[in-house]
């Protein structure tokens, strides 16, 4: 018997957060205007990356403790308490630990990639990543005035495993303009965890080349039970070539809170990053992140356990109601990602089309830079109950498609 309770519904609306009020905005690009055949509490929600759990209490009561002390002022880490707190969590559960020089805290991954992607690159330099690919690694390039190159990661149409194309990652990673390749492990939007060899045959590349590796960690604590996470700077520990991110956000689900972990142990970086990070912190949001590091081990395993049943659902739900689509169940992270190409056009709006014509929010192949076409991302973090009303919701409109209209056949 569990001792959290994943299976509770909690309402979020008109608390400002983007899963309820934000939709319009950043699915559609639109305002409250925008209508739908469907209200708004009527919709199922499984697109943006945060949980319908509840965070676990080692964090909100370490925040009411921090409130207790009335105070909020100008907060920044000193001393080793948070060091201890995070560094004792990766050596619990991957072995690996790192200086207390290279640990580094920003507002969130996406910022430090912002960031770092301008330290290190230069006009008319490149960063490289795998696609398809979190849209956020082209941000950042784009952000800072360089240009980026994709290369296509290899998909086996018939059970949807994803594999690296390393004759074409290498070939991209010699152009002399390339800079940067952020990898992402676990990898968003597939779900694959690399293994040590593939770790190794992309750092060897890049090595070869002169190319800094940003790795992109931040689903690493939501693996499924029984795998293992292999942080890439755990395999090179005396390189100074690969700056690692992870974060309490995904894994305690905490995203609003606005913490992350920035590992660097390159001192030309860390010269540019004292030169230019803010360095402030939440006080709140420190308190949170030291509190889920030190107690939040035996939720997270819950949570892992409930994780793996959700995506059994799914896998069972397609394969009896929408036996064309393709899907695997993701070594990590909470995010299912499902080809439904058999039962869509190319090209179509999927997010709209399930929005109009089922009342579910979900994120499209489309938001995912490039090799995504006909893909769907299904958030399966909620309670049960929701996620079987989405998979109902999803599966009867592309089985009516299919009938009422005929022309989408199995490929």
């Amino acid at each position: 018997m569990m001792k959290y309770n994943f299976d509770e519904i909690i309402d979020r609306k008109h608390t400002s957060c983007m899963n309820t009020d934000g939709f319009r905005q950043y699915i559609f690009h639109a305002d409250e205007t925008m209508k739908f055949p469907f209200a708004d509490d009527e919709f199922i929600r499984m697109w943006i990356a945060d949980m319908e759990f509840a965070s676990p209490d080692c964090i909100t009561d370490a925040i009411r403790e921090r409130l207790d002390r009335k105070i909020f002022g100008y907060t920044r880490i000193f001393g080793d308490e948070y060091y201890q707190a995070f560094s004792s969590w990766t050596r619990k559960l991957y072995g690996w630990t790192f200086p207390r020089k290279d640990l580094y805290t920003s507002h969130g991954v996406i910022p430090a990639l912002y960031e770092l992607t301008g330290y290190i690159c230069r006009p008319k330099d490149k960063v490289l990543m795998m696609t398809p690919s979190y849209a956020y690694f082209k941000y950042a390039a784009e952000h800072n005035g360089v240009g980026y190159v994709c290369s296509d990661l290899c998909n086996r149409k018939k059970d949807g495993y994803y594999e690296i194309d390393f004759e074409d990652f290498q070939r991209k990673a010699e152009d002399p303009a390339v800079k940067l390749f952020i990898l992402c492990n676990p990898h968003n939007p597939s779900g694959r965890i690399w293994t040590e060899e593939e770790l190794r045959r992309i750092a060897e590349i890049c090595f070869e080349n002169h190319v800094i590796i940003i790795s992109d960690e931040i689903h690493c604590d939501l693996i499924r039970t029984g795998r293992t996470h292999i942080p890439l700077a755990k395999l090179y520990p005396d390189s100074d070539q690969i700056i690692t991110c992870m974060a309490p956000s995904k894994t305690f689900n905490t995203a609003g809170l606005q913490f992350s972990n920035i590992i660097i142990p390159n001192e030309d970086i860390r010269k540019c990053w004292h030169k230019w990070h803010n360095f402030d912190e939440n006080p709140l949001s420190l308190a949170g992140a030291i509190g889920a590091y030190k107690g939040g081990y035996d939720w997270l395993m819950e949570l892992r356990k409930y994780l793996d049943a959700n995506f059994e659902f799914v896998r069972g739900y397609l394969a009896e109601h929408l036996p064309d689509a393709v899907f695997r169940i993701p070594d990590a992270t909470y995010l299912g990602w499902v080809d439904i190409g058999a039962y869509v056009e190319k090209g179509e709006d999927l997010p709209l089309l399930f929005a109009q014509g089922a009342g579910v929010l979900l994120e499209g192949g489309n938001m995912f830079v490039q090799n995504s076409d006909t893909y769907i991302r299904l958030n399966a973090a909620c309670p049960r109950s929701v996620l079987e009303e989405g998979m109902k919701r999803i599966c009867g409109l592309l089985t009516k498609r299919r009938e009422t209209d005929g022309t989408w056949d199995s490929v």
